[in-house]
């Protein structure tokens, strides 16, 4: 009997001391080679509180703030951590709201886009004096915390379109994001904010701090050794000038339509203006944002529409000058070659009229009164080069130059959007006329800019560019520098775009570019000091009133300025659109407006031309 249990014995022990291996393996596994565990024990020891970077600055050429930052501070909760016997009606008290209100706040669609570990806001932009008092009895409110951020401001409120807004990241935006972004994080939306944001937005940092048994703040974690400040974004010298944005913007009060303004010899955009505008101060993160942005957003007159880079317009009359040069390269024509007009040009079965003014002795002369008729009959014979029944070949060759131009596709401006208008080819041409013949009377009226040809705003005032720089553009650009950064602008801003057609020929357009000036259809907007190259145009508009157009560079020697002008809905080009594209000239070359015109000034401020929608 004692034998069998002694033989007992050494198998009891075996197992016993198997056990005790396997357990105290199992609490190596858990304390020191599983990180799991560590991670666990960690979080519920410390709080990672996430630094947000001050978003860079974006500035005008001059180095004048357009936007700025300001701290924002955040109530944060994490709703699994909320103590259900804490004093909820004491927080209530600091925070301004009633019981109900913080039942609204805390209950959210947990599993979408909310989650219960995970802080989420519940209230924005808490006043100082409210930062402060909460901060005094924060211990109370365990899963609270304050997160402070940097929310943008606009010096000025001008350039929206172009700067754009910043809103908070939605869960498509985080999960694309590779964690750069979380929830609560914002984003540049639209305009610089959104083409820049990589470079704006800066880098995130963290503070490790230590909790106790309640959940308090005690200190940092390890000292601090954990810790990683935030890095500040980088700040932007934006290619616009203030001023003259700020004066562009005014004249187009009450006015639907776009201006943009080039230096020639850069590329860099110097006013960038979408009419209507809106207050970017409006859209800045507030408690108030969602109200304005679903006003503009339902405004019949569509403010948040950039019409500077996104309208595709007819040009109009602008065409003509372009029209002109390709036909004198092409040799179908030549600049003394006379023209009698007839009061339009008469087509197979229509006619396209042409307003009453002297005989045409050249190319000058016909720019200078904006005869449609002499454009007609140009475009007639570039399309019919390869003969009547061929009009594709004539197409191809006149397209081959538009592109050239810059023209048909986004010219590649460092901004989120941007359309390329629209030049017709032989294809769309077979494709709408079905298999039906279309020779060049179908199509003439191109040549004078109508028809199925489109253009941007900018593309309007990248031509004068090109003419004002006799036969080259650069790609036009938003930003100049990077300020405090050796990061240099994208190379392909410094290409200079040539356009295959020959100086003298840029000479002779431009020569009655002037004459349009000091005794042609912008008489009216002639300066005896600024020698101003531009071009009037109306386009026909189906649907109302005719757009006001024009175009021009200054001073015509060693150029500065080159500008395009779009109103819709305002009529003749040399009422509207040509005395506002010389008062922004004037302003900018001579930084102000001389007092004979002041009334100008003043009149087109005050003129009302968008009809009730």
């Amino acid at each position: 009997m004692a034998d069998t249990y002694a033989g007992r014995q050494i198998p009891i022990k075996i197992i016993f001391l198997l056990g005790t291996l396997i357990l105290i393996g199992r609490a190596m596994q858990l304390q020191l080679f599983d990180k799991k565990y560590q991670e666990k024990a960690q979080t519920a020891a410390v709080n990672n509180l996430v630094l947000y970077p001050s978003r860079g600055v974006i500035y005008d050429r001059n180095e004048n703030i357009l936007t700025y930052n300001y701290p924002s501070y955040d109530l944060m909760v994490t709703y699994n951590q909320i103590d259900a016997e804490m004093d909820t009606l004491h927080l209530c008290e600091i925070l301004g709201i009633d019981k109900e209100g913080f039942k609204k706040r805390v209950k959210k669609q947990f599993g979408n886009r909310y989650s219960r570990s995970v802080p989420f806001v519940f209230m924005r932009k808490l006043s100082a004096i409210t930062y402060t008092k909460l901060q005094e009895s924060l211990h109370e409110f365990p899963g609270f915390f304050v997160q402070i951020r940097n929310i943008r401001g606009y010096q000025d409120t001008i350039a929206a379109h172009m700067l754009g807004y910043i809103s908070e990241v939605n869960k498509k935006q985080i999960e694309k994001s590779e964690g750069k972004y979380a929830l609560g994080d914002y984003i540049g939306s639209s305009g610089l904010e959104a083409a820049y944001e990589e470079l704006l937005r800066g880098e995130k940092g963290v503070k490790v701090q230590l909790k106790d048994n309640l959940g308090r703040i005690v200190g940092d974690f390890k000292s601090g050794n954990l810790n990683k400040p935030a890095i500040s974004g980088m700040d932007l010298i934006s290619t616009i000038d203030r001023d003259l944005q700020l004066f562009g913007e005014g004249l187009m009060q009450n006015k639907l339509g776009g201006i943009v303004a080039i230096e020639p010899q850069t590329g860099e955009i110097l006013s960038f203006i979408s009419a209507p505008t809106y207050n970017p101060d409006v859209l800045a993160i507030s408690r108030e944002r969602g109200k304005a942005f679903k006003e503009l957003n339902e405004d019949p007159l569509n403010p948040f529409f950039n019409r500077a880079v996104a309208a595709k317009y007819p040009p109009g009359s602008l065409f003509k000058p372009i029209v002109g040069m390709i036909a004198m390269q092409e040799g179908v024509w030549h600049y003394n070659k006379p023209f009698g007009c007839q009061e339009g040009y008469w087509n197979v079965d229509r006619v396209i009229g042409c307003h009453n003014h002297p005989p045409i002795g050249n190319m000058g002369t016909a720019i200078q009164y904006s005869c449609n008729a002499y454009f007609c009959e140009m475009f007639k014979r570039i399309i019919d080069k390869d003969g009547y029944h061929n009009p594709g070949t004539g197409l191809d060759i006149f397209n081959t130059y538009l592109k050239k131009m810059g023209l048909g596709a986004p010219l590649g401006l460092d901004f989120e959007i941007e359309k390329g208008g629209n030049v017709p080819s032989k294809e769309s041409y077979d494709k709408k006329y079905k298999g039906r013949r279309w020779r060049s009377p179908t199509i003439v009226s191109i040549g004078i800019g109508q028809g199925e040809l489109e253009m941007t705003t900018l593309q309007m005032a990248n031509l004068a560019a090109m003419i004002a720089n006799r036969g080259h553009y650069y790609t036009p650009r938003l930003i100049k520098a990077f300020k405090h950064n050796d990061r240099e602008i994208d190379p392909k801003y410094s290409i200079k775009n040539e356009v295959p057609i020959d100086s003298i020929h840029f000479e002779n357009v431009i020569i009655g570019m002037e004459k349009v000036l000091t005794s042609g259809t912008a008489l009216n907007s002639y300066l005896p000091d600024i020698k101003i190259c531009g071009k009037t145009g109306t386009a026909q508009n189906p649907h109302g009133k005719d757009h006001s157009i024009f175009f021009a560079f200054a001073p015509k020697v060693n150029p500065k300025i080159a500008i395009a002008v779009y109103i819709e809905n305002a009529g003749d080009g040399g009422i509207y659109a040509a005395p506002t594209a010389s008062l922004m000239i004037e302003q900018y070359l001579n930084g102000e407006i001389r007092p004979s015109r002041i009334g100008l000034k003043n009149y087109l401020q005050n003129k009302v031309l968008i009809k009730d929608p």
